[in-house]
């Protein structure tokens, strides 16, 4: 039976906590379905913190201190700022600051739609890309999840992994899609990947062909070839994310992105608005139909530029 990214999660943690000495702390990680069946109900070394946001990483980062590489599962990622002083101000700057290692796993969950209102539905990597010494990535597959995990183990850094409920039941991994002559090449994050996908058969009606290329490693970002090859090849670029554009991944790799290819590169993500529980005021990862519009409109002026 394939698994799915919800398996991979729990069979990581299973192993981690059975046979690595490892921790998990969270919020609630018993009452609404051992967090989406990503975390296993009958291993020792979980704990359930009290709803002391502020107190909580505080544990986790004194146990990664001590060598216990501590999970923390944040349910709802609009709870990072409150949770997020110690991680950041201790876990982040302890190597360069005091020579002290904090290796701690934040594993930061994001959700839309449901009518979750303004507190329950954001997807926030971005501000931790601001901080020096944290390694931020969005994996959507399993294999993904598996490297980042793999790489979390092999180094001493604190690590934001932003994850996504749409996510987790995804079974097959996500290949690059790059084909001769496309139009244009978009780079696609978080939830936003499946909206990608969605968006570009959308457009192919109107025989417009899309490179699309899937970013997990959002800090370290590396300009590879196999970002900038197929950009050059189409000559115009596009970068959408489930986080908010503005100051956040989407407009700062479009920027690279720019920098290093001298192409044009437009960013697409999250409205700058405050999410509302009705449904008509939820805002989330722009919708396969946004980015299909985006794409259209910057493959009609790049048609306009070249004639």
């Amino acid at each position: 039976m394939e698994r799915t990214l919800a398996d991979t999660i729990r069979e990581i943690t299973r192993e981690h906590l059975e046979k690595n000495n490892g921790l998990l702390l969270g919020q609630a990680i018993s009452a609404v379905g051992w967090v989406n069946n990503t975390v296993p109900p009958d291993c020792s070394g979980i704990i359930e913190l009290p709803m002391a946001d502020v107190a909580g990483p505080g544990i986790a980062v004194g146990a990664a201190v001590v060598g216990r590489r501590p999970i923390l599962v944040i349910r709802f990622q609009d709870f990072i700022f409150l949770n997020s002083s110690l991680v950041i101000n201790y876990a982040a700057k302890a190597k360069d600051v005091f020579g002290q290692v904090v290796p701690i796993f934040v594993r930061a969950i994001a959700d839309e739609g449901k009518g979750l209102g303004p507190v329950h539905s954001a997807c926030l990597h971005s501000i931790f890309m601001h901080m020096p010494g944290m390694r931020v990535c969005a994996p959507m597959t399993p294999e993904e999840y598996e490297e980042t995990w793999a790489v979390f183990m092999a180094n001493d850094d604190p690590m934001y992994v932003s994850e996504h409920r749409r996510s987790f039941g995804q079974k097959g991994e996500m290949p690059d899609i790059v084909i001769d002559n496309a139009d244009i090449t978009i780079f696609s994050i978080s939830a936003a990947r499946f909206s990608t996908l969605e968006a570009v058969e959308i457009v192919k009606q109107d025989g417009i062909r899309c490179n699309v290329i899937h970013l997990m490693w959002l800090k370290p970002f590396t300009l590879s070839s196999r970002l900038l090859e197929p950009l050059e090849s189409s000559g115009r670029g596009l970068v959408v994310d489930s986080d908010f554009a503005i100051c956040g991944a989407a407009q700062s790799i479009a920027y690279e992105l720019m920098t290093a290819s001298g192409l044009p590169v437009k960013a697409l993500g999250r409205e700058d608005r405050s999410s509302g529980a009705a449904h008509h005021l939820e805002v989330g990862t722009p919708s396969s139909l946004k980015i299909a519009q985006a794409i259209k409109d910057i493959v009609k002026i790049g048609k306009k530029v070249r004639t």
